[in-house]
């Protein structure tokens, strides 16, 4: 049987999953995400996002934060924010 799809709306609020954490690694100078025996490299966008995943604020007060922070199109913020927790989430990284 397969999973239903995580669906991540801007009423979701979302935080990392146990064991998982997004960390600046400063002798490389790159943000990864280390979680149980693994870690990835996050670039562009990422990082900004995945730094205010606290499970507070809601998916769509981040989006609005960043679009503030960067001053670009609200809905070109979304689309990217939702498409990349939305992976994550499918991946385990992130929960509700």
């Amino acid at each position: 049987m397969t999973e239903a799809p995580h669906v991540v709306a801007e009423g979701t609020v979302l935080s990392f999953a146990r064991g998982h954490r997004l960390q600046h690694d400063r002798v490389r100078d790159v943000w990864i995400v280390q979680a149980p025996e693994k870690a990835f490299v996050v670039e562009g966008a990422a990082p900004h996002i995945l730094r205010l995943l606290d499970g507070k604020r809601s998916v769509g007060e981040i989006i609005q934060q960043l679009a503030i922070e960067f001053s670009a199109p609200r809905e070109v913020i979304a689309k990217d924010v939702l498409a990349l927790l939305s992976e994550l989430t499918e991946k385990n990284v992130l929960h509700t």
